[in-house]
């Protein structure tokens, strides 16, 4: 048997080498913009920022999105010109045009390498013009895919008030909930939904759907997570806000709903009711799905730090996962997913999977042609080239942008990773008739 595929007792976390092979950070621009309607963001970088934002995004020319890219130039490297000046110019044409609630400054590489001080030139220019500016360092460099939402929400949640004792007269109890990370509002309702049916109100989501809306934050504020990606966000509630972080699983899949539910109303000292018949029920609605991945393997090449949560939820579902690529991981903020995707192999009697920290690609490579896994769920750098070796590929940015989150969306999930292993049973199976049909003529 493969070294990488014997039975292990517990998780082996293991760091290589390797670069952040993955979508440049920039692209929470995406989704966040969305999310956060009276808001705009500036991206301060190069032409290839803009061709990436472009070609990435794909906005139509009439769309008139609320993003734009301050791009540097030779004169702008070279300190020729007066950043503050520049940016001055271009935040007034914003207000004057769009008249945002606030404007959100994306650092990136370039802004790295030149040492601009955003952070200094911020409040100067948010005190002259009258607009909250908030500065986010998304850059390539020293973070991966989603840790540019990350790294936006952390510094808005330093922009957030402190509770008021107002609030805190108005409340039958002390503890407040919010949850951080940007979801659809549709997925947010429904989670929203999910809690209220055991008696738990949100007092507020960072973000909301309009920065005004920021939540109060203060001691008496419980915080709990979306994502896996928003470590520093969490640490920056616990720290500068002096929120208490509730260190939960996912609402990802069924199963990771459920404990996440569960986890909060222990925190709030609820009795949780009806979980167990609402996850077997969702269980149920998956079974035309399950039949197609069940006893298959997969391999996570790592993009988007949602590696764990979903490998969890597929070694439930009866996949074998042997290895799972992480581009970063901080394990104290996904210390319940790691624990429950412990528990749920040795619930299931499978051999825990491999989990690898900034993986090297030549290795991981040379370890699927080991191996020789059903799905290998990797960035799009590396589908086709695998594809063309005869491994079957799902690009890891649709996890990313799809809905997943919440026991509803689970088919969602395995529509997506479902799709190439049904795409090749039917080349298979014409294949199969194509041979049939040869031999009868």
């Amino acid at each position: 048997m493969s070294e990488f595929i014997k039975e292990k007792t517990q998780l082996v976390f293991e760091c290589e080498t390797g670069n952040y092979h993955t979508f440049c950070p920039i692209s929470c621009v995406s989704w966040l913009y969305q999310k956060i309607e009276d808001s705009f963001f500036l991206v301060i970088g190069t032409k290839t920022c803009g061709y990436f934002l472009q070609n990435a995004l794909g906005v139509m020319i009439f769309a008139e999105p609320r993003y734009a890219m301050a791009e540097l130039e030779e004169s702008d490297i070279s300190a020729q010109l007066n950043d503050y000046k520049e940016l001055k110019r271009l935040c007034l044409q914003i207000q004057q045009d769009r008249n945002p609630s606030v404007i959100v400054w994306i650092g990136t590489c370039t802004t790295e390498i030149i040492k601009m001080d955003l952070e200094g030139m911020a409040p100067l220019l948010e005190a002259e013009i009258g607009i909250p500016i908030v500065v986010a360092r998304a850059n390539g460099l020293d973070y991966a895919f989603t840790q540019g939402e990350d790294t936006v929400l952390s510094a808005m949640a330093q922009k957030c008030p402190e509770v008021s004792q107002l609030e805190l007269d108005n409340k039958k109890e002390e503890s407040r909930l919010v949850l951080f990370g940007s979801l659809p509002n549709t997925v947010a309702t429904q989670l929203s939904l999910e809690l209220k049916r055991q008696g738990i109100d949100i007092a507020g989501w960072l973000p909301g759907q309009k920065y005004v809306d920021l939540p109060s934050l203060g001691e008496n504020t419980y915080v709990c997570g979306i994502h896996p990606f928003l470590s520093r966000t969490a640490t920056t509630l616990m720290r500068r806000k002096k929120c208490q972080l509730i260190v939960a699983p996912f609402p990802i899949g069924p199963d990771g709903t459920r404990a996440w539910i569960e986890k909060i109303c222990e925190t709030f000292g609820v009795i949780p009711e009806g979980l167990e018949a609402r996850e077997a029920k969702i269980w149920e609605g998956l079974e035309d799905y399950l039949k197609y991945v069940r006893g298959k393997s997969v391999f996570f090449m790592g993009d988007n730090l949602l590696e764990i949560s979903l490998a969890r939820f597929l070694i439930k579902c009866g996949m074998i996962v042997y290895e799972i690529g992480i581009p970063y991981m901080d394990r104290r903020f996904q210390a319940a997913e790691l624990e429950l995707l412990e528990k749920t192999c040795k619930q299931l009697n499978v051999p825990l999977p491999r989990i690898v920290e900034k993986p090297d690609n030549y290795y991981q490579i040379q370890r699927i042609r080991e191996l020789q896994p059903d799905l290998v769920i990797t960035g799009m750098a590396h589908a086709n080239p695998l594809e063309a070796r005869g491994i079957t590929t799902k690009w890891s940015v649709e996890f990313t942008f799809a809905q997943i989150h919440g026991f509803t969306n689970s088919r969602e999930i395995l529509e997506l990773v479902t799709r190439p292993l049904r795409r090749n049973e039917s080349l298979n199976s014409l294949t199969n008739f194509g041979e049939k049909l040869v031999k009868v003529s």
